[in-house]
C-alpha cells in the first residue's frame, strides 16, 4: 500500500503554512530550528509534512512566527482535505496560487506588491503582470 506512505494532507498543509511565514519574514531553516532547538533537516520534513509537527511544536513555532495558531490551518478544507484558499476561480486556481505563496518568488512578489501605496502604481503593475502572463498563454 503506496499510500501509507504518503503524507497526511493537513500535515503537509501545515508544513506549507510553516513554511510560507517563515520565508514571508526572510527566516531561514537553520534559524528555526536554532530556535526549536531543532537541525534544520527536521524543519524540511515538518514543512514538506513527512512529520507530524505535535501541539506544543506548532504552540512553539507559532510563537517564533509572530502567528496565531490558527494560521496554519487557515484555508484548509476539511470535507475535501485540500486548500481552499483564493480558490474563486476554481480548484485548479485555488492549487496554483497556494503553490505561488509557497515558493520564494511568490512570497517577495507579495510582499513587495504590497509596499507599493499608491493605487495607480499597483493597477500598472498589475496591468503588467497580465499583459506577460497573457503572452505565455496563461492570462485570464
Amino acid at each position: 500500500m503506496a499510500d501509507e506512505k504518503k503524507p497526511h494532507p493537513i500535515d503537509t498543509h501545515v508544513g506549507g503554512r510553516v513554511r510560507l511565514r517563515r520565508t514571508m519574514l526572510g527566516m531561514s531553516q537553520d534559524k528555526l530550528a536554532d530556535a526549536l532547538g531543532l537541525t534544520f533537516q527536521q524543519i524540511q520534513k515538518y514543512e514538506k509534512g513527512v512529520n507530524r509537527i505535535g501541539a506544543s511544536r506548532v504552540f512553539e513555532i507559532s510563537r517564533i512566527l509572530g502567528v496565531p495558531i490558527q494560521f496554519f490551518f487557515d484555508d484548509y478544507d476539511v470535507d475535501t482535505g485540500r486548500s481552499y484558499g483564493f480558490a474563486e476561480g476554481g480548484a485548479d486556481d485555488g492549487a496554483a496560487m497556494m503553490e505561488l505563496l509557497n515558493s520564494p518568488e511568490g512570497v517577495q512578489l507579495c510582499k513587495h506588491f504590497a509596499s507599493i501605496k499608491d493605487p495607480k502604481i499597483r493597477k500598472r503593475v498589475l496591468e503588467l503582470v497580465k499583459s506577460l502572463s497573457v503572452g505565455d498563454g496563461e492570462g485570464d
